[in-house]
């Protein structure tokens, strides 16, 4: 199929066109007991029509919202493709929300069927059945602990699947007749927004929508069926609807779905994908677990590695780029690619990564820098839910670090008079499901989506996003306060997991840390320091003068910037449990909810601008099990070194 005709089909479609086109290529491939399992595009094809003519024989009818819950797992893929077939839109949901938060999306979607992964899934909505009886149908894929389990309506996949063979071959043409219905406009998927500012809303995209999303991105990378991704990010988010269902389909190539979560990096390893994408929090842990790994090493490893990174970053991203580099430098990097850089991104299992994008939030410049100089294209991408996670791209041999890139081919990118980022292009929502007064409310009368981000333009056209532009204010002296912008730079550091800085009407800027257990654990371990858990450790006064470093450094780099150096950290926090989505202080996509933790750690706040040097508090905290506690802690408050603007680090 040409450009255009892709635009002009369906998912369903197209996944009939690989299996004719391409029937033996290899389409999923799944890690299960240590061994990889392999479907091909005609095997694909098979237990995709079984599949649907399973729901169909069920009662699932063309318009009817199928939700999916569990990891990522090809029959799940499946199922999405099988509702598709129907006429029907597929609702993923995040697969480590409790049931209390599953319940809002099965209503509000009115959901009555579902598919999903084992029995902690089926448990959750079987609970959940109790009071939304209207779910009647459930599927579950694993078998594992379903032995006793007879429930009405409950029905394994397999016997699902079975059901739709006998049904397809009492009604032979149906499955066809159902594919042949849909059209480009339909409704395909429904992917709930993180609700980072309130209730969660029903993204509505079309098959053209992400048709469009993915065609523009396969182009614009030259991406091609040879292609492998490891899918492993959640379902739910539509940067995994993108690349592992949407590109995949376009493109026709190998999606590769892990063991468990546990298992990603050495299943990540064993895939060697040639394109991969992950979330700036991945890039972050792999980061954090290599500086981990290098405290650990002999003084000589030690030695190499700082000496060969300071070449790479230096040199490194010009070199990725191919612009022009000293011969000098050009033989020390390649000293460098082989022994250090070469080694460590094959343990990174990122060696045969032609592109990786990074999307869901800013990554730090640092931490941008830091992969690219050592050879890994690593570009970011920016979009939202609403727009197929499609906005802006990065093109090779003309990336900043601090940018997010050009507009993407066929979208067009403006920005309105407060500085939000307008965009408009085919890879937008078709409506938020039962909100149209919210759809009127980010889709304006010319058509353009209002993002709710806060961005500039710089001399190239090139777009950087300052922040959520109702995050971005100003303090009581007039400097612009950009409160991710700052904890990005707080993040790049291993030690801290989590920042939430404050300073929006305020005089100075303050923020809470999170530390990262497994680094600031192995940093205390190394040196005799015992705790007996994260409050414990995270109240050590080592632990303290640790961030409290972090922070300096923060600052000195704040100080350098014209427009950021009156934001400096004057005063901090460590707090005393990590902020969790289970306590609604993160979004499922482990996005800050701003304000709830404002208001929720109202006290805290008070005291860091009262010039207290500790606060008490007790907060409650929510199992996974449903069970409530508390967690209580006298937190100390410590002031950090700021610096004039024309100083620099002593």
């Amino acid at each position: 199929m040409n450009q255009n005709d892709l635009a002009n089909t369906t998912f369903p479609r197209l996944m009939l066109q690989h299996a004719l086109v391409r029937p033996l290529h290899p389409a999923f491939r799944e890690k299960h007991l240590g061994i990889w399992q392999t479907w091909s595009w005609q095997q694909v094809a098979a237990e995709v029509r079984a599949l649907a003519c399973g729901l169909a024989a069920q009662g699932f009818q063309r318009g009817m919202n199928l939700a999916i819950i569990g990891d990522n797992r090809p029959r799940l893929y499946w199922a999405m493709a099988a509702a598709q077939c129907l006429g029907g839109i597929a609702v993923p949901l995040y697969q480590d929300a409790p049931a209390a938060d599953m319940i809002f999306v099965l209503e509000n979607a009115e959901i009555s069927f579902a598919v999903v992964e084992d029995q902690e899934q089926v448990d959750k909505l079987l609970a959940i059945k109790q009071d939304y009886p209207a779910l009647a149908n459930i599927a579950y894929d694993d078998h594992k602990g379903m032995r006793h389990y007879h429930q009405s309506g409950l029905v394994s996949y397999q016997k699902l699947q079975d059901l739709g063979r006998e049904y397809d071959a009492a009604h032979p043409d149906f499955f066809m007749q159902q594919v042949n219905l849909g059209q480009p406009d339909d409704t395909a998927v429904m992917l709930y927004t993180s609700g980072t500012t309130g209730k969660a809303k029903g993204v509505c995209q079309t098959h053209r929508s992400f048709m469009s999303a993915a065609i523009g991105g396969i182009a614009f990378d030259k991406l091609s069926a040879n292609e492998d991704i490891l899918s492993y990010l959640p379902m739910a988010w539509v940067g995994d609807h993108l690349f592992s269902y949407a590109q995949a389909l376009v493109a026709g190539f190998t999606v590769n779905c892990p063991e468990s979560g546990d298992t990603v990096l050495s299943d990540l390893r064993e895939v060697g994908p040639s394109y991969y994408f992950a979330p700036p929090r991945v890039f972050e842990n792999m980061l954090t677990t290599v500086m981990i790994r290098m405290e650990d090493a002999s003084s000589i490893k030690r030695g190499l590695f700082h000496h060969y990174m300071e070449v790479a970053r230096r040199v490194g991203a010009d070199i990725l780029d191919g612009k022009p580099v000293a011969t000098l430098d050009k033989l020390n990097y390649a000293v460098g690619n082989a022994l250090v850089y070469g080694p460590l991104k094959n343990v990174l299992g990122l060696s045969r990564v032609k592109v990786a994008y990074t999307a869901g939030a800013a990554i730090g410049p640092d931490l941008f820098r830091f992969y690219r100089s050592i050879g890994i294209n690593l570009k970011q991408l920016y979009g939202a839910t609403e727009t197929c996670a499609y906005v802006c791209l990065q093109p090779d041999g003309n990336i900043k670090f601090d940018s997010v890139g050009l507009a993407a081919p066929g979208v067009e990118v403006k920005l309105a008079e407060n500085g939000e980022v307008l965009v408009k292009s085919c890879a937008m929502l078709k409506e938020y499901y039962k909100r149209p007064d919210a759809t009127a409310e980010v889709i304006d009368a010319d058509g353009y989506f209002h993002t709710g981000d806060a961005g500039i333009f710089d001399h190239e056209g090139h777009l950087k996003i300052i922040d959520r532009a109702a995050d971005v204010g100003k303090m009581t002296h007039g400097d612009m306060f950009a409160p991710n912008y700052i904890e990005n730079k707080l993040k790049f550091f291993p030690f801290i997991k989590e920042a939430v800085a404050f300073g929006q009407d305020r005089d100075m800027v303050c923020a809470f840390i999170n530390i990262d257990i497994e680094a600031v654990g192995n940093w205390s371990e190394r040196r005799g320091i015992a705790y007996s858990g994260y409050t414990d450790l995270a109240a050590k006064k080592e632990t303290y003068d640790l961030i409290s470093e972090c922070i300096q450094k923060v600052n000195a780099d704040l100080a350098s910037e014209e427009l950021m150096a009156g934001t400096q950290i004057h005063r901090f926090l460590i707090l005393h449990k990590e902020l969790d989505p289970d306590d609604d202080e993160l979004t499922r996509t482990r996005k800050v909810r701003r304000r709830f933790v404002a208001e929720k750690y109202k006290v805290l706040i008070d005291a860091l601008y009262s010039g207290r040097q500790s606060q008490y508090i007790e907060t409650l905290v929510k199992f996974e099990d449903g069970r409530q506690g508390t967690v209580a802690a006298d937190l100390r408050i410590v002031d950090v070194k700021t610096f004039h603007p024309a100083q620099q680090a002593a």
